[in-house]
């Protein structure tokens, strides 16, 4: 699996979001945007992280940085997620993982004594023209967003 680095332009796409909506990338062109890989929605690990990124959202936007989530859950999942957690940033859903695959978000994974495919934690900061600043593979979702924020200054 490939992965991004710093300098990369970033794997155009296009999803849908909660409401089913198709929404891309190029969307965000002129903006810093913040995309993050989680592996399923309303977890508890999931669920941290993509609370600390609503709570967060004001002091983003306020830097210029937009928000979006994917991970291969359902439309109906993601809808139910954002719902249930009151989430306003776009989360879409990446039902075969192409998106993933894309961005080098997808890979071999270890749960306990389960090992098997799925999404791997990541985040990427994109510059106003879609090129990588940051990729980060593996994060952990505790802290993760208060980390970033420190990094970037927000």
């Amino acid at each position: 699996m490939t992965t991004l680095t710093i300098g990369d332009t970033a794997p155009t796409f296009t999803l849908n979001d909660a409401d089913g909506t198709a929404t891309a990338l190029a969307d965000h062109r002129g903006r810093k945007v913040v995309v993050y890989f989680y592996p399923k929605a309303a977890t508890p690990g999931c669920t941290t992280e993509a609370c600390d990124f609503r709570d967060s959202l004001s002091a983003l936007a306020a830097a210029g940085y937009a928000v979006i989530g994917i991970s291969p859950d359902t439309v109906e999942e993601v809808r139910s997620f954002a719902a249930a957690e009151s989430l306003t940033f776009p989360l879409l859903a990446d039902t075969d993982a192409a998106v993933a695959k894309a961005w080098g978000a997808w890979g071999e994974k270890t749960i306990g004594d389960r090992t098997f495919d799925g999404v791997i934690r990541s985040t990427f900061v994109l510059d106003a023209d879609g090129v990588v600043q940051r990729a980060e593979y593996g994060v952990e979702a505790e802290g993760h967003v208060a980390r970033l924020r420190a990094e970037l200054d927000v």
